[in-house]
């Protein structure tokens, strides 16, 4: 009683003051257990009647209220009966709330969840409206007199002082009552985190949550190749059913939003849907490729967002096809949002319509299957309850999937709907108790899109119904196999490492664990110090590469071109000025673009030189691949200065017009420098001689060789001999045979039975004549080694002339001005031009991931990246 006295307080400051206490009520109008109460508490005259009270005995419980205390003596005033009068109406309004909260404390103790907030158990009460009866006549009379609007106000503190004075008695609804504040509490808490948190987004940055790291190693690992194992190996929740059997909704209700476009009997969901789903302050949701904020809240983003994720199905459907294996990411936040991830499938079907590609049935098989065989994936099964459970497609193929059902939650769909249909309700309570299906499943859940009755009908427990209830399981579900199979992936992932680092030990004992990038840069910097070196080659060896290339590249030209036609002259004055006007054609057309083609070619080479005497130092053979296109990209783009050749041109020509052999040591080194070069190229003509006829009979006596059986070499030999005796004949015969020459060449030949043709005649001539000549010419280069006295007399009284040293000087000379020219282009410009381009091209290459993993491959340096990237220990937790 004293617990109620705050009560009889506030409801007394509820009633007008002019009420009195009287009720001019006429006492016939009053129901029978109202003029039972009336008569109990109104003045009685007979003191041995006893009050009315059997009609409240019969008809309620509160006949057994305790007694109120007796009427007060008359002395005392009207007060203490006005005082008792109002505390006779709080004690009223007690005992119907104490009525309301006997009932509530009996439904918790029936079974519903500790979950449940108040507002819920409010609505699940029954209607006291058939029990109006009960409550007198002139207490609905009282809203007449009373505030209702402050009684609407007051409640929330009344129920307060009831709750204080009912939860002692009620064990149960105290820690209920004291669940619900704690959640209460806890909820406005997580609020204010998460808005705080959310302020600071743009301030400072901030972790991301576990869920949205969780799903990006999804994304990550979706880009890889379907054959990379690990990615088949990582928890998501799998949503399957039967074509509009209610999955999209299902995934909705989990979601809190209608995200997904809708429509009537047509399959929408056309490609895999991945739903991130988090706490959050602001309900929004958010493409993984794109930075816009759909907020959920607003009819016209949710539109929005469901024509962006149809867009993005079609876009990922190829032609002549109907549905897609591409993942659309998507990440839904919001208040009270389980964390998990959600992969929405395409609808199994059991037909192909019109309109749809002829493997569709088979491709979302398929994509159901591919998804379902992880063996750490939840599958969402959800079967439409509206249609016989006969017709289902998706719970025989979930159940060859996972027969034991120990990841696998039932999700029964439209159960209002299957109430008003089905003849059988208990068909419902079988499904949703796991013996209709043959499939097994973790747990079973119902869902209805209307009112039913099934939960009021005892046909579901209060676990099997409510988005929240289903949210939970299959969160709970979900976290539980990630760390089951994180903990798993642990075990493999250090039996891996420790196979890794004892592969590494014992092949690469001394090298040091670098990844591709890392050897890159090891490689970039050798690079770049080989080129640097190119700056350090001294003068001397520069020239002396580029004189003997470029000699190597023209000597034919002036061996056939210009000394051999102008030695067949007759005199020393038309030999000079033959030799003029064929150096003056060669200066003009040919020189200098061969000239600067030599510096280019050589420049190339001791560039390559430098690059393999620096392997043979330190260099790691891993490098060899990506030097090796460094060389070449650079070389490519590399571009040489055009621009030198005019003045190149004019040096050569300067050169070349000089005559002047000033002292003994120049004309010893032209006569060197000639009689190498007739030597070389006697040498050469000799072996071509050799391998057109074969070996003579001094080689075949010396080295124990035969000819060939062929009749070409038969005949070129006969040939030979035959031009052979020619020219013993004919010792100062000129370059070139007469016809009729040929003629008795031919006839001779065909004299012993060799039929020949005039065109291998002519060709075997040329050769023999070459080497006939230059047997002459190094005779004379001979006599001219002691011709210096009469080249300063100019041959005067002198039948020796050495007009051919002077011209082999004169190209000598050419060389040498050639190559010092050349090599102040090469160290003063070309150099530094290709340092440029290497840099470039590493520049390059260093940006290229995939030309980097072309370049850099082997073994060693998978092993390594193995190791580096392989985490050395797993926190699990």
């Amino acid at each position: 009683v004293q617990s109620f006295r705050p009560l009889s307080l506030a409801c007394r400051n509820l009633v007008s003051t002019n009420m009195g206490v009287r009720f001019r009520v006429p006492l016939q109008k009053l129901h029978p257990l109202s003029r039972a109460i009336h008569h109990r508490y109104s003045g009685n005259t007979n003191p041995q009647r006893p009050p009315h009270r059997t009609a409240a005995r019969y008809f309620t419980s509160m006949s057994r209220l305790p007694m109120r205390p007796p009427k007060p003596p008359p002395g005392s005033g009207g007060r203490g009966h006005q005082q008792q009068r109002n505390f006779w109406v709080a004690s009223l309004a007690a005992r119907l709330l104490k009525l309301r909260y006997i009932l509530l404390g009996s439904a918790v103790g029936g079974g519903y969840t500790a979950k449940k907030t108040y507002d819920e158990w409010k609505e699940m009460l029954p209607d006291f409206s058939e029990y109006n009866w009960v409550i007198p006549d002139f207490v609905w009379e009282l809203s007449e007199q009373i505030d209702l609007d402050k009684l609407a106000k007051a409640l929330p503190e009344i129920e307060e002082i009831l709750f204080d004075g009912i939860l002692p008695f009620f064990p149960q609804l105290k820690y209920q009552r004291m669940l619900e504040r704690l959640e209460k509490e806890n909820k406005e808490l997580r609020k204010v985190v998460l808005q705080k948190d959310d302020k600071g987004i743009h301030q400072r940055k901030v972790k991301k949550s576990l869920i949205d790291l969780y799903s990006e190693v999804l994304d990550i690992l979706s880009d890889y190749d379907a054959n990379y194992n690990t990615q088949d190996h990582l928890p998501r929740v799998v949503v399957v059913g039967d074509q509009s059997a209610g999955k999209t909704s299902v995934l909705e209700m989990i979601a809190q939003a209608r995200i997904f476009p809708r429509g009537s009997g047509e399959m929408m969901t056309r490609s895999p849907v991945k739903v991130t789903l988090s706490e959050g302050p602001h309900h929004v949701a958010m493409f993984k490729d794109s930075g816009r904020e759909f907020d959920l809240s607003k009819e016209e983003d949710l539109a929005a967002l469901r024509h962006e994720i149809e867009l993005r199905m079609r876009k990922s459907v190829k032609a002549g096809q109907t549905v897609s294996c591409e993942t659309i990411s998507l990440s839904v936040k919001g208040p009270g949002i389980q964390r998990m991830v959600l992969v929405d499938l395409p609808g199994v079907i059991s037909t192909v319509t019109a309109g749809m590609a002829s493997d569709t049935k088979e491709t979302i098989f398929s994509i159901s299957k591919a998804y379902m065989q992880n063996p750490n994936a939840i599958i969402l099964c959800i079967q439409d309850g509206s249609v016989d459970a006969e017709r289902s497609i998706v719970t025989d193929l979930v159940s060859q999937m996972d027969p034991q059902g120990k990841r696998t939650i039932f999700v029964l769909t439209k159960v209002d709907l299957a109430e008003k249909n089905l003849a059988s309700p208990n068909r419902i309570q079988q499904i949703v108790e796991g013996k209709l299906f043959p499939m097994k499943a973790l747990g079973y859940f119902a869902v209805v899109t209307g009112k039913g009755n099934i939960y009021l009908d005892g046909m579901l427990k209060a676990h099997q119904v409510t988005t929240k209830n289903l949210s939970l399981a299959v969160s709970d579900c979900f976290w539980k196999m990630v760390r089951e199979s994180v903990e798993q992936q642990a075990d493999v992932f250090k039996a891996s490492r420790f196979n890794l680092e004892t592969e590494w030990k014992n092949n690469y004992p001394r090298l040091r664990e670098l990844d591709r990038n890392e050897l890159f840069e090891k490689a970039k910097n050798e690079i770049l110090d080989e080129v640097i070196s190119l700056s350090q080659v001294t003068p001397q060896h520069w020239e002396a590469i580029l004189q003997k290339k470029l000699w190597e590249r023209v000597s034919t030209h002036v061996i056939e071109n210009i000394y051999l036609p102008a030695a067949q002259t007759m005199d020393s004055g038309t030999f000079n000025t033959t030799v003029d006007i064929k150096l003056k054609q060669w200066t003009d057309k040919q020189l200098p673009h061969k000239a600067l083609e030599v510096a280019w070619e050589t420049l190339q080479e001791e560039f390559a030189r430098f690059m393999a005497e620096y392997k043979g130092k330190d260099q790691d053979d891993i490098f060899d691949k990506l030097k090796e296109a460094v060389k070449d990209e650079s070389i490519k783009r590399h571009k040489w200065n055009e621009r030198a050749m005019d003045s190149l041109r004019v040096i050569q020509h300067n050169a070349l017009e000089d005559r002047s052999i000033t002292d003994k040591p120049q004309w010893d080194a032209a006569i060197q420098f000639m009689e190498e070069t007739l030597q070389s190229r006697l040498k050469d003509t000799e072996s071509v001689i050799r391998d057109m006829v074969g070996p003579g009979w001094r080689q075949r006596w010396l080295n124990w060789m035969n000819r060939t059986p062929d009749q070409v070499r038969h005949i070129r030999n006969e040939t030979k001999n035959e031009l052979e005796r020619l020219l013993k004949l004919h010792d100062e015969h000129t370059a070139y045979l007469a016809n009729d020459e040929v003629t008795t060449v031919r006839k001779n030949l065909e004299g012993r039975g060799v039929e020949v043709d005039p065109v291998l005649i002519k060709d075997t001539w040329h050769q023999l004549y070459r080497r006939h000549f230059l047997q002459k010419a190094l005779s004379h280069c001979n006599l001219c080694k002691r011709g210096f006295y009469y080249y300063q007399r100019h041959f005067v009284d002198s039948e020796l002339e050495c007009n051919d040293v002077v011209l082999f000087w004169r190209i000598q000379r050419m060389l040498v001005i050639t190559a010092n020219t050349l090599r102040q282009q090469l160290t003063n410009t070309e150099v530094r031009r290709l340092e440029k381009n290497v840099k470039e091209v590493l520049d390059d290459f260093g940006e290229d991931m995939e030309k980097k993993t072309h370049l850099i491959t082997g073994r060693r340096v998978q092993l390594a990246e193995d190791l580096i990237y392989f985490p050395s220990s797993v926190n699990t937790t």
